[in-house]
């Protein structure tokens, strides 16, 4: 199965992160700068280090599609929270609807994201039954 194409569900998902970005720090430097330097750190590093294998051209730590979605979540509930906690009321909703409009757009990858990972599962299956095999086949009767 190959990866689908979404230029418009990545140009949303983009366009949330970036809002998370800004938002979240905005919104917790009342509180305290230090974790408002640390919540850019997780929100653009961790997207950064960890992906699946297939959806980004250079992974560095390889992770199933399942991590990849909960980041994405991360990143919209950040950015949904955030605005409604720093911004003025119209700002809030328009980000409410860029995060609801992204998790309807993001559904083709995440299918495909998931499907990968049934994939490999199957895959590590098959290769402990293969290797169960020859293990018993060598075994003494």
């Amino acid at each position: 199965m190959r990866r689908p194409d979404d230029r418009i569900a990545s140009a949303l998902r983009f366009a949330t992160e970036l809002i998370a970005w800004v938002a979240t720090p905005w919104a917790l430097s009342a509180y305290s700068w230090p974790l408002a330097v640390l919540a850019v750190v997780v929100l653009i590093g961790l997207p950064t280090v960890f992906s699946t294998p297939g959806d980004k051209s250079r992974v560095i730590v390889p992770v199933p599609g399942t991590v990849t979605i909960l980041l994405v979540l991360l990143q919209l509930a950040a950015a949904v929270v955030s605005a409604w906690t720093a911004w003025p009321i119209p700002a809030a909703l328009l980000v409410t609807l860029l995060a609801v409009t992204t998790l309807v757009t993001e559904r083709h990858r995440w299918h495909w994201l998931l499907a990968t990972d049934r994939r490999k599962r199957r895959e590590r299956r098959e290769r402990r039954k293969r290797r169960d095999r020859r293990t018993d086949a060598r075994r003494p009767s």
